[in-house]
């Protein structure tokens, strides 16, 4: 393989951290290119857990490079928080290790405050309330701050200025209370020295790295079924989840993509509203929150959690042009006597294979639920597919034939070493 782009291949929290991490290896610039710190990574490093927002998983190898593409919505305060937490593994980011897109747009504390309105009111979606989407808007809009901004104070204080006013009235009609310029000013700037070595022009450095025969990993956010496009609209985030949203949102071509990798779990989780076909009643949801340690890594809500479904990763592996699948959490289902998979939709009494476009339709489905044959035991210590008890060898032959996809990675267990590869990364 050659460069690699890496996607969550449901409704987020698949395990993405952990894959990126271990491929991280075998490439040298991690590029994050959607998204913000609606993201969280959880990752586990000689038995130390790190968890991550904004900086890219491959930011814990030290000698990688890790950037923060064009398309992503920054919050400089958030950042300037997550940095120094990787100083007792030495892994603290330098402007060497860490470059900062100057075109990305930053997330503000007014984005903060109407997301949280938003989501106080009728009409919540379960955001991670971290001003995501007012984020976006703004760009949409073109009335959004960008990091290039911060390196020109007067350019930042009139584009400040104006922004401000729109949100001061958005959140005025809201109920909320208004912010004023000049506090908010003073942060800004002083967070502007303190990351000034940092923000460079990302795609011409990806352009000139790739000319030297450098190695990509590109590393999306949250899952394809919550793509603002491609997801259960409505209930999805603001920007694209997609492989191919990685070159807009990094500044590359199409063929820098490389393989497109999926990462889904053995089983299912979301968070927050919107359709769930495949949602496990209690107390199998329970066993399974329970089984996978199932809370949000940035949020810390407990996961709505379900038995693997396939039409919904049949949908995603289209949309997204996989060509490999990374299952993880298989160690999980070993708790379980007879697992259950989706394997086809019931709408409107007729049996369909894919996702309906429509939310409505898709909250409608009956799931067609099929039970497997169970693996119980520990699978931690196996570290090759052989290893793996029969049960579950069979289980990712079934994954592969439904979804036309190779599982070219297991993870059986949180630390890097508790990891099947069935394919070299080279």
């Amino acid at each position: 393989m050659n460069n690699i782009s890496v996607v969550g291949a449901q409704w987020g929290d698949e395990g993405k951290g952990k894959v990126v991490d271990l491929l991280t290896g075998f490439a040298d610039v991690v590029v994050r290119f959607s998204g913000g710190a609606n993201a969280g990574h959880t990752l586990v490093v000689a038995g130390q857990q790190v968890i991550v927002h904004l900086l890219p998983s491959g930011v814990i190898h030290r000698e990688k490079t890790c950037v923060l593409g064009d398309g992503m919505v920054i919050d400089l305060s958030g950042l300037l928080e997550e940095m120094p937490q990787l100083e007792p593994l030495n892994l603290r980011p330098t402007p060497e290790s860490l470059k900062i897109s100057a075109r990305a747009h930053l997330v503000l504390p007014y984005h903060r405050e109407l997301d949280r309105l938003r989501e106080s009111g009728r009409r919540a979606i379960g955001t991670t309330l971290r001003g995501i989407g007012p984020a976006y808007e703004d760009r949409a809009a073109r009335r959004g701050c960008r990091v290039c901004d911060l390196l020109h104070p007067d350019r930042l204080r009139e584009r400040l200025r104006c922004a401000l006013e729109v949100a001061n009235l958005r959140i005025q009609a809201l109920g909320g209370q208004t912010m004023a310029f000049d506090p908010l000013e003073a942060t800004l700037v002083a967070q502007a020295e303190q990351l000034r070595p940092f923000i460079v022009d990302t795609s011409l450095y990806l352009q000139r790295a790739m000319r030297a025969n450098k190695r990509m990993l590109f590393e999306g956010a949250q899952g394809i079924l919550l793509d603002i496009d491609h997801g259960t609209y409505p209930y999805v985030t603001s920007s694209t989840t997609l492989a191919g949203g990685a070159c807009g949102g990094a500044g590359v071509g199409p063929h820098a993509l490389g393989d497109v990798i999926g990462v889904t779990k053995a089983y299912v989780t979301r968070v927050g509203e919107g359709p769930f076909p495949s949602e496990a009643p209690e107390p199998e949801a329970e066993a399974l929150r329970k089984a996978g340690h199932e809370f949000g890594a940035t949020t810390g809500r407990p996961r709505r959690c379900g038995w693997l479904d396939l039409p919904a990763l049949r949908y995603a592996a289209r949309v997204a042009g996989m060509r490999y699948l990374a299952l993880t959490k298989l160690d999980v289902l070993a708790n379980f006597d007879r697992p259950t998979v989706c394997v086809a939709y019931q709408l409107d009494g007729q049996r369909i294979d894919s996702l309906p476009p429509d939310a409505e339709d898709l909250a409608k489905v009956e799931p067609v639920l099929q039970e497997v044959e169970g693996f119980g035991g520990d699978l931690r210590g196996v570290s090759d597919f052989q290893g793996l008890p029969a049960g579950a060898r069979d289980f990712v032959a079934m994954i592969e034939r439904e979804t036309d996809l190779e599982v070219c990675l297991l993870s059986v267990g949180p630390q890097r070493d508790q990891t099947i590869l069935r394919r070299a990364f080279r």
